[in-house]
């Protein structure tokens, strides 16, 4: 008999340890705790939605509580949406948190297209009612109206201008014959997987203090950095390009250009720009043309400039720091071939003055003749970490650190006492002097002998 009153004894005890926290309070000082009490949205376009933003909600008192209402402000008129625990809805009433428990909440935002062309703010709440108590979460986006370009080309002589930014969907292609000009200031940013491809000529004319910008368009602080948003652009055969003062980041491939020249036009001329965070290359040449001066690239998956099949580089007083924050590169940050497969190889002229190459593996400068094809190599006043003692010559500094200032975050300006300070090689006569080379990325006057690299000072 002593058993039996026992076990019903420790039933009764399970049955209420089990109702612990189920008991529903009426108290109004049960208040719940909400992790943000505000939710601010980066700048999102018009048209294209936000990313999801998570609110939990957790009810710290031991019984239960009973939500009366949460409830989305603006309703169906809202350009705010929200979950609530898996549903989708605009209110959902007389939820039931257990003690101890919590429940998720979740908001997007979509906003439509109106005359605004400056960001304007879209604002709504989201609206929680328990035991009399009243809590409010602010919602807050920065909304902005954009020209979308959705699976396009161009056939006539077009200007863009920076009233409004441009989206791209898909592919944009320049047909050959036509060109595309890019007035200073303008933000081009592109939809997952798109690109632009030039088959005519692209003029980018940023300046110093307005340049060009190519990016995602992803403007949530996520994807500041994060790199193959995007496919990036590609140069093709009949292609032309001239890039000046442009930000080009978070591609796969930053630029892609196939074959020489066709006349006496270079392929691409690409100065005082930043191009960083690409997810396989900043470059990549295929038996091509490129003309660069005063670039700053880093931090791409595998190659900074990746050029195969033969060519001709120039690449004159640019900084190419080898270092990737997301993944571990193999590859020289620098590589050029003669060779790209056994019925694919030409002569390959490199021109690499008043660079630094630098980086975080041993050989940041790899040059590969692996064929009969003639292979020519003009290497002067470079710093450059690299094991082949042969580039140590015509006033090449080796395997000696160019002391950044901090490139943890971003910054390759270069210390007071870098060793790359003036030891640059006198190109006053270069036919781009005039043109490129007497001013640095910042636009400050070299002076002879110039620092290595792209900043002056």
């Amino acid at each position: 008999m002593r058993l039996n009153i026992g076990l019903v004894l420790l039933a009764l005890f399970i049955a209420s340890a089990c109702r612990k926290g189920e008991h529903i309070t009426t108290d109004p000082n049960a208040r719940l705790n909400i992790s943000n009490q505000e939710i601010l949205f980066d700048t999102i376009f018009t048209s294209i939605g936000s990313t999801t933003k998570r609110i939990k909600i957790v009810n710290r008192n031991n019984d239960a509580v009973k939500v009366s209402e949460i409830r989305l402000s603006g309703g169906n008129t809202s350009a705010f949406s929200i979950n609530i625990n898996g549903e989708q809805t605009l209110n959902k009433n007389d939820l039931i948190i257990n003690g101890q428990d919590s429940i998720n909440l979740f908001v997007k935002v979509s906003i439509n297209p109106n005359s605004t062309d400056l960001p304007f703010l879209v604002q709504d709440s989201i609206i929680l009612n328990t035991n009399g108590n009243k809590q409010v979460i602010r919602l807050l986006a920065y909304g902005q109206n954009a020209v979308f370009i959705n699976e396009s080309t161009i056939n006539t002589n077009t200007s863009w201008t920076n009233a409004l930014p441009y989206i791209i969907n898909g592919s944009l292609t320049i047909n050959s014959g036509s060109s595309l000009t890019i007035q200073p200031g303008t933000k081009i940013y592109f939809h997952k997987d798109a690109s632009l491809n030039i088959a005519g000529n692209l003029l980018v004319n940023g300046t110093v203090t307005d340049p060009v910008l190519f990016c995602s368009d992803r403007l949530e602080k996520l994807y500041a950095d994060e790199p193959g948003q995007w496919k990036g652009i590609f140069l093709k055969q009949t292609g032309y390009g001239l890039i000046k003062n442009a930000i080009i980041k978070n591609a796969s491939v930053g630029i892609t250009s196939d074959s020489l020249s066709h006349n006496s036009k270079p392929k691409l001329i690409l100065s005082n720009s930043i191009i960083k965070n690409m997810q396989v290359a900043a470059y990549i040449g295929y038996h091509t043309e490129l003309l660069a001066f005063n670039n700053v690239i880093y931090n791409c998956g595998n190659y900074l400039i990746y050029a195969v099949g033969g060519g001709n580089y120039n690449l004159k007083q640019n900084t190419f720091a080898g270092y990737n924050l997301n993944f571990p590169r193999k590859t020289a940050s620098l590589s050029f071939s003669d060779y790209l497969s056994a019925n694919a190889y030409n002569g390959l002229q490199i021109d690499l003055t008043n660079n630094i190459i630098w980086g975080s593996l041993t050989d940041e400068l790899d040059i590969q003749k692996k064929t009969s094809a003639t292979v020519q190599l003009n290497l002067r006043g470079n710093l450059i970490r690299s094991g082949n003692t042969t580039y140590s010559s015509n006033g090449n500094i080796l395997n000696i650190d160019p002391s950044f200032i901090n490139r943890e975050t971003e910054n390759f300006e270069l210390s007071a006492n870098s060793p790359a300070r003036k030891k640059g090689v006198d190109l006053s006569n270069d036919p781009y002097f005039t043109g490129y080379l007497n001013r640095d990325i910042k636009g400050i006057t070299r002076i002879s002998p110039s620092t290595l690299g792209s900043y002056e000072k």
